[in-house]
Order: C-alpha cells, then structure tokens, then sequence
C-alpha cells in the first residue's frame, strides 16, 4: 500500500458543481440521480467559492415532501446554505496527508483542486476502498 501516492489516484473525478446563483432543486436533482456524491462544490466563474454537504441539504428542505413544487426548493438558494471556505488539497496531495485530514472528523470530504480549479473530491470512502483493494 503506497500512501505516498497523489490523492488524484483515488479521488472522484469528474466531480459535478453547483453555482452559489442556483436554486437548491438543481441539488435536489442531482441527489436524485441513481448514483450520486454527498458533497457538490459550489463554483463561480470556475472558481470554488463553498461546498454543500448532503447534511447542509437536509437541513435546508426541512420537513419538505420530494416534491418539486415544494415552495423550499424555488426559494432558497445554493449560496443560502453552502458551507464556505471548503477544505482543499492540491491533486498532488498524497493519500496520507488525505487521510489524516479526514481522520479528524470534522469533515468527510475534501476538494481536489488542480491549480484554481476543482478537479476532483476525495471522501473517506473513497480511502476506504483504496485500503480494500490493497488487501486483494
């Protein structure tokens, strides 16, 4: 097992973003999807200006029903609830700086960044299925 490898040999990549002008249906939506990430970094201009977590969504909708016409989903907006100042590592982070950074718990996600520019997330699942596949 290499933890000295760059955590953009396990991040999720292409990863999908919202914009901060984006109604949070757009994130209902994308929750939808059969296969969905957690987290979805919040750009603008191409630059990462936030995150929201599926946690920041739930609090958000409340006791809304899944659909639609929910007033919440047209009202509020992605920048309403996103976390700011996301944490990042470059894409030639390695796995263990990584997975020390998730080892502390308080949060379950970071942003890959190549530059300015979000190239990927990397999750604790993501570490843990780099560790399984080592066990093969």
């Amino acid at each position: 097992m290499d933890l000295k490898l760059p955590v953009s040999a396990i991040m999720t990549a292409p990863v999908e973003c919202v914009g901060p002008q984006d109604k949070i249906l757009v994130i209902k939506h994308l929750y939808e999807r059969q296969r969905f990430h957690r987290h979805f970094p919040v750009t603008e201009n191409n630059h990462l200006v936030g995150m929201v977590s599926l946690a920041d969504y739930m609090h958000a909708i409340g006791e809304a029903t899944l659909d639609d016409n929910e007033p919440v989903y047209s009202l509020k907006k992605v920048e309403d609830i996103m976390s700011h100042n996301p944490v990042t590592v470059s894409k030639e982070t390695s796995i263990a700086e990584a997975g020390e950074l998730l080892a502390k718990g308080e949060f379950s996600s970071v942003i890959v960044l190549d530059g300015d520019q979000v190239s990927g997330i990397v999750t604790a699942t993501d570490l843990i299925r780099y560790f399984l596949k080592q066990g093969d």
